[in-house]
């Protein structure tokens, strides 16, 4: 596994957005080595099937050439479009995240499962030598947490001490145990807490996790600093942000049968054209356990930080890009706004000329870990007012 983390963006990879950002996203863990397999075939990289196929078998290639690492990071690309009625799906899973644990230096005696609400719930412990703090972290709507292994490796040699978990609706508890997601983030980090006997934490979400961690944070005393690693006080503003405004007014016209019906005929009209609409209706679906577009649509509605931010005491960063294509930039002064009760509030815009503008910084992640490491530092001291 390479050392280091790949610092880069390009905006020209590939025409299609979602592709551009998908392959950028890749060759933040994987570097050059990990492009150079992809580069040659990216012209061929047309539609989603052909995405799929392709990366499947740059996974098998690298594996037979001795380089696993590259090779999850392959199967994750191919994966993270495969649809749970592809039967594709579940074997490439089993078969990423162990070897994105065993390249990462992650032994399986780290995992302890947590059980809440009769889910299991796996949390990996990443123990320093010399430990300087305790940092717990999770992901969003459709990451695993072994993705974040290189990095959190990285931040236990620097001496964190590192709890990283999945909670209802991500990763294994959402393909093993049958959960679906929850705004409701305080119980399953409660568990963990509890689980490995942890106080004075800094509390990290990762993407949605920017909104889950403040819902998580709120009264929680053994919480002393709240990072968004990408904010998101907004899901259903983010969500909808980029719809067509015939679409948008449907969304917003939420107590009207009539307005809903007219919304799921749209949106499968779309879903029928247009791939990546399908894709992200069925994993919205998937992870958030409903049926329809309008049931999704009205269930990101919980997801938002209004309640939760007044009661935030601890120190609070906020981490946005200027180009986040999924988070509107505004969102990070709206969430700022919103945390009146904060003992301190650090707000940090990354920019294209750091390589960071776009939504959780992948293309500098080493710069993000810096500023949440010397960050931590600073403010690593009793906090006598919380409570």
């Amino acid at each position: 596994m390479p050392s280091k983390m790949h610092v880069g963006w390009s905006d020209n990879l590939h025409p299609d957005v979602s592709f551009n950002f998908q392959l950028n996203r890749w060759t933040c863990y994987g570097g050059p080595r990990w492009y150079e397999d992809v580069r040659p075939l990216i012209p061929t990289l047309t539609n989603y099937d052909i995405w799929k196929s392709t990366f499947l078998q740059l996974g098998d290639k690298a594996l037979a050439d001795g380089r696993p690492f590259h090779a999850a990071l392959h199967m994750r690309a191919a994966e993270f479009f495969l649809t749970v009625d592809d039967p594709r799906k579940e074997p490439t899973r089993r078969r990423l995240l162990p070897l994105l644990r065993a390249e990462s230096g992650v032994p399986e005696s780290a995992r302890k499962w947590v059980m809440y609400q009769g889910a299991k719930l796996p949390a990996w412990h990443l123990e320093p030598d010399r430990p300087k703090g305790n940092l717990v972290l999770f992901g969003g709507f459709d990451s695993y947490i072994e993705e974040f292994f290189p990095f959190l490796s990285q931040m236990r040699d620097d001496g964190w001490n590192i709890v990283a978990f999945e909670g209802p609706g991500q990763g294994t508890p959402l393909e093993e145990s049958k959960t679906v997601i929850t705004p409701d983030w305080a119980g399953p980090t409660k568990a963990v807490l509890d689980a490995f006997g942890l106080d004075d934490v800094t509390l990290i979400g990762i993407s949605l996790g920017g909104c889950l961690v403040v819902r998580a944070a709120a009264g929680e005393t053994r919480v002393r600093r709240v990072i968004c690693w990408d904010i998101l006080p907004d899901f259903y503003g983010a969500m909808t942000n980029q719809l067509p405004p015939p679409l948008r007014a449907l969304a917003d016209d939420k107590d009207n049968p009539d307005s809903q019906n007219k919304l799921d005929a749209m949106v499968a009209e779309a879903q029928a054209k247009v791939p990546i609409m399908d894709w992200l209706m069925k994993q919205a679906f998937h992870v958030l356990g409903c049926r329809s577009p309008h049931e999704v649509f009205l269930r990101v509605r919980d997801f938002h930080t209004r309640d939760a931010s007044p009661l935030i005491r601890q120190d609070v960063l906020l981490m946005a890009g200027t180009q986040d294509h999924y988070v509107p930039l505004a969102q990070a002064f709206d969430q700022g706004r919103m945390l009146t009760a904060a003992r301190s509030i650090t707000t940090r815009i990354f920019t294209r000329d750091e390589y960071a503008q776009m939504h959780c910084h992948l293309g500098n992640f080493p710069l993000a870990i810096d500023l949440i490491e010397s960050w931590v530092e600073e403010r690593q001291r009793p906090l006598a007012a919380v409570g």
